[in-house]
């Protein structure tokens, strides 16, 4: 059970920047959605598919360890510290 949970969580965690992604694509010619923030105009950042790509940029965490993972780019394992030539010539 605990384990299924665990897989659970991996894949949620997975679908949160794509959505945001998604939802800036959705918001990104609409006005109407625009009214709703209510700093429209008062920066540049200011609007809705701003926030969302900000929204899917903080939310890439998951996604950056996924690809680490599998193109084998995984920093160094705790316990060893320092930088890889550190560690190789020292």
């Amino acid at each position: 059970m605990r384990q299924d949970l665990v897989g659970v969580t991996r894949w949620l965690s997975l679908a949160a920047s794509p959505t945001f992604a998604i939802m800036a694509l959705l918001t990104a010619g609409d006005a109407r959605a625009d009214m709703l923030c209510s700093t429209v105009g008062a920066s540049p950042l200011g609007g809705m598919a701003t926030m969302y790509l900000l929204m899917a940029a903080f939310h890439a965490g998951p996604w950056l360890r996924l690809a680490a993972r599998r193109t084998s780019l995984s920093p160094l394992p705790e316990g060893e510290g320092g930088t890889r030539a550190e560690s190789v010539g020292g």
